[in-house]
């Protein structure tokens, strides 16, 4: 039986000055902005564009995501995204996305677990008319989930305020914006050398969606291992986003099985 290539593309990115922080270095949550809009561009370079999934009633919307930072990538790095839907089921779907210095050496691998939803926000089942543009594989992979133990007593609690700025298209804060939270409070919390480390892998695992000006309460700590773990929920004590950012060995993450 022949296993089929899921379909490929591929876009260049140039890290820009504001894209990178104080050290230099290209922000955890521009990988995943990077990866978003190379999934939108792939979708609509097959016919899929924002104009089809409107007609359709139909939206995607991120469920979770991994971030793999293998490599520094200093600012005016030129570097090559190159995404593909590596698995499938019934209402949602993971994307890889790969990039790539010119030399071909790997710098950030990104997985994004996206569920579709219809007009009512309830998840759909994927148009049976993706599977021969987009080649994903049959798979029997699972939902990204973070799963966090109650918090000691030492975490720090802090409060942010959505703002403007945050927001994206579906009126709800991005969920790149996430990672600069995390981060944020990593650092507030003593793990600054952390939040740098090289190699090293962020989780996040999106429970529900922060709105305009909403107040949210971000709790933060060291786990014995070394790594990070965040919560971050509303007013109400409901999770909107669970977290971890830990060390990684060198090397180049697996590849996911279907």
């Amino acid at each position: 039986m022949t296993t089929r290539e899921p379909d490929a593309c591929s876009a260049p990115y140039r890290v820009r000055f504001d894209e990178a922080g104080p050290d230099g270095l290209l922000r955890t949550s521009v990988l995943l902005r990077y990866a978003q809009d190379l999934a939108s561009y792939h979708s609509a370079a097959r016919g899929f564009g924002r104009a089809w999934y409107a007609e359709q009633g139909i939206t995607w919307l991120v469920r979770a995501a991994e971030v793999a930072v293998v490599a520094p990538v200093p600012v005016g790095s030129e570097l090559v995204g190159t995404t593909r839907v590596v698995g499938w089921r019934r209402v949602w779907a993971r994307r890889r996305t790969e990039f790539r210095r010119a030399d071909g050496a790997l710098v950030a691998d990104v997985q994004i677990d996206w569920v579709l939803l219809d007009a009512r926000g309830t998840p759909t089942r994927i148009p049976t008319e993706f599977d021969a543009v987009f080649g994903a594989p049959a798979t029997t992979l699972t939902l990204g989930r973070v799963v966090l133990a109650e918090a000691p007593n030492e975490a720090l609690t802090t409060t942010l305020t959505v703002r403007p700025q945050e927001l994206d298209p579906m009126d709800h804060v991005n969920n790149a914006v996430y990672a600069d939270w995390l981060e944020e409070a990593v650092i507030a919390a003593g793990g600054y050398d952390d939040v740098k480390s090289i190699p090293r892998v962020v989780r996040l695992d999106y429970a529900r969606a922060a709105e305009s000006g909403a107040t949210v309460e971000v709790v933060t700590w060291r786990e014995p291992d070394g790594s990070w773990s965040c919560r971050i929920a509303d007013v109400a004590g409901a999770d909107l986003l669970r977290a971890r950012s830990e060390p990684m060995s060198d090397g180049p993450p697996p590849s996911p099985t279907p």
